[in-house]
């Protein structure tokens, strides 16, 4: 049974007063306002609209979850930096986003989206300051790689390995794109670990 197939929305929290229990996984995505997070989430569970995708930045402005099954959950997070929207709502976010990636018990990984062409942005690197600070495993996704030729998007994937390493917690790092499927197979596989999934569920 492929669980990523059926997986289903499950709320949009404004506040984390409105999250589900703290028990169980949960694996957030994370980056930009148009690093591509919806269409990623989309791509990895096989369904064209399961998360919902704009031509305009900043479309998810609350936490959304997703349910695998009653234990695992994906956690599509509002995106930052780039979004045209009031200062109030972005501190709103940024406080929201804040306290769910310090609190909630259950999160057991984050995979941290960079559209390749602009990789490591100043909140990018915060947000690997805060997985170090809390030991959380990352996984980083480089997407739109069809922009770039092979060659270049492997030069830019070993930079960015380079850059990283100087931080102590489990980093991974692939490319990704939503358009061509690139690198599907190896974020699932990031994810099933951190969801101990056995080979049966997957």
């Amino acid at each position: 049974m492929n669980l990523y197939r059926h997986t289903r929305f499950l709320l949009s929290a404004p506040e984390l007063k409105y999250l589900p229990e703290d028990s169980g996984y949960e694996i957030a995505f994370a980056g930009r306002s148009n690093s591509g997070k919806s269409s990623a989430i989309n791509t990895i569970v096989e369904q064209k609209s399961l998360a919902r995708t704009s031509k305009t930045p900043g479309r998810t402005q609350q936490l959304v979850l997703f349910s695998l099954d009653e234990q695992r959950r994906l956690v599509d997070l509002p995106g930052y930096g780039y979004a045209k929207v009031p200062l109030s709502v972005k501190l709103h976010w940024q406080k929201t986003l804040g306290q769910y990636l310090q609190t909630r018990r259950c999160l057991c990984g984050l995979v941290l989206m960079m559209d390749i062409r602009h990789p490591l942005t100043e909140f990018d690197q915060q947000m690997l300051l805060w997985c170090e600070n809390m030991k959380m495993p990352v996984h980083i996704l480089l997407t739109k790689s069809d922009k770039f030729s092979y060659g270049k998007g492997m030069t830019i994937l070993a930079e960015v390995k380079q850059q990283v390493a100087r931080f102590t917690n489990p980093i991974s790092i692939q490319r990704f794109s939503s358009l061509n499927r690139e690198g599907v197979d190896e974020v699932k596989f990031f994810l099933n670990q951190r969801f101990e999934l056995d080979p049966q569920q997957q």
